[in-house]
């Protein structure tokens, strides 16, 4: 599809113009229904400073005018085949770009057209587009050649009160159970209160500390024990709960705040991100999982949001409230001249596969040896 030919497209590949860049991606974000928090520009600009390589950062735009109406936030990698992928990485459960839905196919033509002419001799490799996502629509409109495979797992829930999730459970006795362990947080005294912004910085800080009590002696996601990821987090959040875009829980038993959530907010779902607990509420006979989506489930109130997302991950405990599963897709495009990079990510897509099948089938076999679960 032709598109205006008063637009016209920039590539920012320093770090200073993508700071510069807020007020106008903030407008462009809260113009595509579609973005996720993890396409905000707090978001994106803390993962750069703490994760980024200098002289990979790639982001693209696309004006009409001065008038932002399409953005790619892309980072340039070399392994396993050059390619363009997502700012945000291995911690943020959707990638995604922006698009003026005012401007219709024209924004992601044009989009679509400055991806082919930047990528050069790299594959664009798109993770985690959750169905519906505006990428979809930058697929829609590519013309060289191009693959769709799944990628993670994500399970959701409709943006209920917990109340209405509660009567999703299947029988009257799971509903009493859930109803049991409310009320045995009453009993406790747990109480939870949304941080001001002012102190969102230290809670986020307990928050990880209590993050890393709960996992201790434990398998955790060393990731978000490093510094980077503090500083990460800490950077994006708070710019994020002053826009709306997200909202720190902190939890309280007898005086002592003893848990604290992060919860991200976009125009149709709301996801529990991170949180940490302190063992003591698992050995006061509290259950956490519950207390967390009361509060998250609160949170995802409004006029819009449709869904309350539990992020990516297949933990048994989500499975309890009948989540819908819901397959993010990797979008893989190419130029005709980088056909064979396609080809290349392809087989290494099918060998990672077949890995992890492996170590799956040679787990169940330990465990079956051993008569029960590592």
């Amino acid at each position: 599809m032709p598109y205006p030919p008063t637009y016209t497209a920039e590539l920012v590949t320093d770090e200073g113009r993508l700071a510069g860049l807020a007020p106008e991606w903030g407008r462009l974000y809260r113009r595509c229904a579609a973005a996720t928090p993890f396409q905000s520009h707090a978001w994106l600009h803390a993962w750069w400073r703490s994760y980024g390589t200098p002289g990979r950062l790639r982001v693209l735009l696309v004006r009409d005018g001065r008038e932002l109406v399409a953005a790619a936030p892309l980072t340039l990698v070399r392994r396993p085949v050059p390619a363009l992928v997502p700012l945000g990485g291995a911690i943020s459960d959707y990638g995604d770009v922006l698009l003026d839905d005012e401007r219709g196919d024209a924004a992601a033509a044009a989009l679509a057209g400055t991806l082919s002419r930047a990528a050069r001799s790299a594959l664009i490799d798109l993770r985690e587009v959750r169905p519906g996502a505006a990428a979809e629509r930058v697929w829609d409109h590519w013309r060289g050649p191009r693959r769709r495979v799944p990628d993670s797992l994500c399970l959701e829930l409709p943006a209920a009160p917990l109340p209405e999730l509660i009567a999703r459970l299947p029988s009257a006795k799971s509903q009493q159970r859930v109803r049991a362990k409310l009320r045995r947080l009453d009993a406790l005294g747990v109480v939870s209160r949304t941080v001001p912004p002012g102190e969102v910085d230290a809670a986020l800080r307990r928050l990880l500390e209590l993050h890393r009590l709960q996992w201790q002696g434990r398998k955790v996601t060393g990731e978000h024990l490093r510094t980077r990821f503090r500083d990460h987090l800490v950077r994006a959040v708070g710019p994020m709960v002053r826009s709306g875009d997200a909202v720190v829980t902190e939890f309280r038993m007898d005086g002592e705040v003893v848990a604290v959530d992060v919860t991200l907010l976009a125009r149709r779902l709301a996801g529990g991100y991170l949180y940490g607990a302190h063992p003591r509420l698992r050995e006061r006979k509290a259950d956490v999982a519950v207390m967390l989506l009361d509060a998250c489930a609160e949170h995802a109130r409004a006029p819009g949001r449709s869904t309350l997302s539990l992020l990516r991950g297949d933990e048994p405990y989500k499975h309890h409230w009948r989540p819908e599963p819901v397959v993010n897709q990797r979008l893989l495009l190419a130029r005709r001249r980088t056909a064979p990079l396609l080809s290349a990510a392809l087989c290494d897509v099918s060998a990672r596969r077949r890995g992890k099948e492996l170590l799956r089938r040679r787990q169940e076999r330990k465990e079956r040896a051993g008569g029960g679960g590592t």
